[in-house]
């Protein structure tokens, strides 16, 4: 039973089919990268919304997500590597911004080169 167990993990290593595709991949990274999904802020692709009304005084307010789709992958990639207000650390590895950049870029027909 062993031997059996030893060689299918073995064969899986060099095997060229992965349990999920890298659309599917990059659905679950924009939806659920560490807990509080892309979506939430730019929504379902990537435009952008507003997160918050407030009022200030006097005036109203709107915190609102930027629209993502628009950025070349420099920026992108900036952009989840840095500190901005009101957007959370996620701690992607360089892997999975490029599968999550693939993936928003694909539902969106007027994303950057």
């Amino acid at each position: 039973m062993r031997v059996i167990l030893i060689f299918m993990f073995s064969m899986s290593l060099f095997s060229d089919t992965y349990f999920i595709t890298q659309k599917e991949y990059g659905a679950l990274l924009y939806n659920h990268p560490r807990g509080i999904g892309c979506e939430k802020c730019h929504g379902e692709n990537g435009k952008g919304m507003v997160i918050a009304t407030y009022y200030t005084k006097g005036k109203l307010k709107r915190l609102k997500g930027g629209n993502i789709t628009n950025l070349n992958f420099k920026n992108f990639y900036n952009a989840l590597n840095s500190q901005i207000f009101a957007m959370p650390r996620y701690y992607l590895t360089d892997s999975e911004i490029q599968t999550l950049y693939q993936y928003l870029h694909q539902k969106s027909p007027d994303h950057a080169k």
